[in-house]
C-alpha cells in the first residue's frame, strides 16, 4: 500500500473581469436605452463552451442534443445542466454593454443572441428554430451569480435584478434542447411559438 500523498487538485480559478470596466448605473440605464434588438431574425453572434478550468472556447459550429446540451461545456461534462438550464443564453448588445470591451466570453453564457430575451417577447414555453435545431425557454430564472458581480461590478448585477428590469431578462435566459441540431456563428433565431 503505497503511503504517498496525492497532490490536492488546483482550484479552478474564474475569468475575474476587470474593475476599470465596471459601468456606473447612469452609464448602463443609457446604454439600455440603445440596446434594443429584433424579436425575431436575430442572428447567433457567439457559441461559448466553458471549460473545466473555467477558460472558454468559442466553436465556429457545434451540435446540441437534448442528452449532451452543449458538447465540451462543463455543465454537459458535469452534469449540471439540468433540463431547466441547458443552454445559458444572453443578449450581445446587452453583453457588449456590460463587458464594456471586455471580451464577450466573460458572462459565461453558451450563446450570445442578438434577440430580445424579455419576458413580453419570449414568454416561458417560446420556441426557437435555430440552424437545424428546436430550442424552448425554460421557466428557471437566469439571475446574476457573484461572478458576475465580480466581472462587471455590483452595480450591474443589482440592476439585473432590479423588479423593473427582471423582465427584460438582462441577465438572460435558459433553453433546453427539444430536437438536435447544428448551431453554427451566423444563424438566425426564429421564433416558431411564443408560450405554451
Amino acid at each position: 500500500m503505497s503511503t504517498r500523498k496525492r497532490a490536492p487538485n488546483p482550484k479552478p480559478t474564474t475569468p475575474p473581469g476587470d474593475a476599470r470596466h465596471h459601468l456606473a448605473r447612469a452609464a448602463l440605464i443609457s446604454g439600455l436605452s440603445a440596446a434594443v434588438s429584433p424579436s425575431d431574425g436575430g442572428a447567433l453572434k457567439l457559441l461559448v463552451a466553458r471549460q473545466p478550468n473555467h477558460a472558454r472556447m468559442t466553436p465556429a459550429h457545434t451540435t446540441v442534443s437534448v442528452d449532451l446540451a452543449l458538447p465540451g461545456d462543463r455543465w454537459s461534462i458535469d452534469n449540471k445542466a439540468g433540463v431547466h438550464s441547458q443552454l445559458s443564453v444572453m443578449n450581445t448588445r446587452v453583453a457588449e454593454l456590460i463587458c464594456n470591451g471586455q471580451a464577450l466570453t466573460l458572462p459565461g453564457d453558451n450563446l450570445l443572441l442578438d434577440l430580445d430575451l424579455s419576458e413580453a417577447n419570449l414568454p416561458i414555453g417560446s420556441q426557437l428554430r435555430l440552424g437545424s435545431s428546436l430550442l424552448e425557454v425554460t421557466p428557471k430564472a437566469h439571475t446574476g451569480c457573484k461572478h458576475f458581480a465580480q466581472r462587471f461590478g455590483k452595480v450591474a448585477r443589482k440592476l439585473t435584478q432590479e423588479p423593473k428590469f427582471v423582465p427584460m431578462r438582462l441577465r438572460g435566459l435558459f433553453l433546453c434542447v427539444i430536437e438536435p441540431g447544428e448551431l453554427r456563428v451566423g444563424d438566425v433565431a426564429r421564433v416558431v411559438r411564443r408560450g405554451y
